[in-house]
């Protein structure tokens, strides 16, 4: 590629767009290409990864809609290589703002140092000049990018269509940076240091979308990043200081860091030993402790029980669409099968390693309520001394509009709309049934 390409800032749009093509025709988790050994992304400075993976986000975030745009100035189907890049040219002129000259050389460098589709480069210099002409007010009839069926009709069913409309805002708005601190008392400096937001659960949330290993507290660990909704399981297990604690399926760790910072004893659990790596890094950073496990938490066990079990289990992550929008287009309802007995078998094993007394908070990232409610249904239909209990005490900003029929808590992208939103999640506290109890809730 030559250095006037490169000038242009080619490099990075080119990236972003092999990141589109594995994620729609490959089927694969942006995730995974990021960090796979033939990344588009190896070749690139910092800055220009950084920038290809927010552009391809972008436009997964709004693809159906630059579609339809593109679809009224083309009149027959393009090559993937050409509709990429042309949807990443819609992007950048309808919804990022970017200069039309850059946008439309740049889309045109692509296309021509194709060697099957450089010969449609006019045409990819003509669509993008109509995009940068009259895109713009093709765009504001636009709406939010729908959720696919198998997703939409499971939200339409439980929380209703005003709840579908209000999620798909929340995804198409993408979402703030949360952060969770190591001392919690300390939530009215860092907010001043960080020009950040309190949220009535306690977590800090950030303007814009800053560098955050360059934000002041980074280096010395006094929070990591995690959604407000994320961090709100382990606050349900209250005051562990001094007592045993398992987090199961641990990575990549905030919850860890919560409980650790709380003076629990934690055993982190999981079975990718490079996903508990960006635990280890944030323990020494953050100067906490626990025990971290490399292993199948269906196959271990452990030499003696646990106080309190945090369970975050493996799931179809659809609560986390607005901060990864691929996910919709590489899983399919139909492929979720295994993930639900995979979780009721996690919550059977969690059960056996806890002590008489103890109790176990079961959550899942999912907006779907078979890998929530149903499974605790279901869990305490499995076993006849296990009951659903309430917090003690309650965990600050735990709002009563999130408890669910059966007695967990259920929270949705479209809550919390003035503020910005909150990851999808579900998280319910299960303990053993006291002898002489009665079944159901505390």
């Amino acid at each position: 590629m030559s250095g006037k390409a490169n000038a242009q800032g080619v490099a990075p749009r080119l990236a972003a767009t092999q990141l589109l093509h594995a994620v729609l025709f490959e089927k694969r988790l942006l995730s995974d290409v990021v960090s796979g050994q033939r990344s588009p992304l190896a070749r690139l400075n910092p800055a220009e990864r950084a920038r290809a993976q927010s552009l391809a986000i972008g436009v997964l975030r709004n693809l159906a809609g630059l579609d339809e745009v593109l679809d009224r100035f083309l009149e027959k189907p393009t090559p993937p290589k050409v509709r990429n890049t042309l949807r990443l040219a819609a992007y950048e002129l309808l919804v990022d703002g970017a200069a039309a000259h850059g946008v439309v050389n740049a889309a045109v460098e692509i296309v021509r140092g194709s060697a099957k589709a450089g010969r449609l480069a006019g045409l990819v210099n003509a669509v993008a000049r109509k995009l940068a002409d009259q895109g713009p007010a093709i765009w504001q009839g636009i709406g939010p990018q729908p959720l696919p069926s198998w997703l939409a009709k499971p939200v339409i069913r439980h929380y209703g269509k005003d709840a579908l409309v209000g999620i798909e805002a929340a995804h198409s708005a993408g979402a703030p940076v949360d952060l969770t601190l190591k001392n919690p008392a300390e939530a009215d400096h860092w907010a001043r240091a960080l020009g950040a937001r309190i949220l009535p659960t306690g977590s800090l949330r950030l303007p814009g979308r800053p560098q955050v290993s360059a934000l002041p507290g980074y280096a010395e660990g006094a929070w990591w990043v995690q959604d407000a909704a994320a961090a709100m399981p382990a606050r349900l297990l209250g005051d562990q200081r001094g007592r045993r604690v398992l987090d199961l399926c641990a990575a990549p760790g905030g919850k860890t860091l919560q409980l650790a910072a709380g003076g629990a004893m934690v055993t982190a659990v999981d079975m990718s030993a490079r996903r508990l790596g960006r635990l280890t890094e944030n323990l020494a950073r953050t100067g906490l402790r626990a025990e971290i496990i490399v292993a199948d938490a269906l196959d271990w066990r452990p030499a003696q029980g646990f106080d309190a079990i945090l369970l975050d289990a493996p799931c179809s992550a659809t609560g986390t669409i607005r901060r990864h929008p691929d996910l919709p287009f590489v899983k399919a309802g139909a492929d979720l099968s295994g993930l639900f007995a995979l979780q009721a078998d996690l919550i059977d094993a969690a059960l056996a390693m806890l002590n008489p007394g103890g109790r176990l908070v079961y959550s899942t990232c999912s907006l779907l309520p078979r890998e929530g409610e149903e499974q605790i249904k279901r869990a305490l239909g499995r076993h006849e001394n296990i009951e659903i209990a309430d917090p003690d005490p309650s965990p600050e900003g735990l709002s009563p509009e999130w408890r669910s029929a059966e007695g967990g808590w259920r929270m949705r992208p479209d809550y919390w709309a003035d503020q910005g939103g909150m990851d999808g999640f579900y998280m319910a506290i299960l303990r053993q049934r006291p002898k002489s109890g009665r079944r159901g809730k505390e």
